[in-house]
């Protein structure tokens, strides 16, 4: 069975509009440290626009309320996400959406 990455992937790949745009679909939950999925990518070989959606998509997860936890204070969802800068998420992208944020 293939992981949510590589189906929403199998997804938009089929899509000929939105072809080129699969591999941000499938490398978002990739990590800067190697140790995310469906590749184990590392750094640089992480599409920048993976890494991007990445950082959204780690900031919404926290900043909404979930069936399972409440939604973190905005405040308390920047520290977690400077935490994981350089390991999880792209420190350079951090850095740059806590000055705009």
């Amino acid at each position: 069975m293939s992981c949510p990455t590589v189906i929403g992937f199998d997804i938009i790949n089929s899509i000929p509009a939105f072809t080129q745009h699969a591999k941000i679909v499938k490398h978002h939950h990739e990590r800067i440290d190697g140790k995310g999925y469906p590749d184990g990518l590392r750094g640089d070989n992480i599409p920048v626009e993976a890494r991007i959606l990445a950082l959204s998509s780690t900031y919404d997860a926290l900043t909404t309320t979930r069936p399972y936890r409440k939604a973190k204070p905005k405040n308390k969802a920047l520290i977690l996400m400077k935490e994981v800068a350089g390991s999880q998420l792209d420190e350079e992208l951090v850095t740059a959406f806590l000055k705009i944020i």
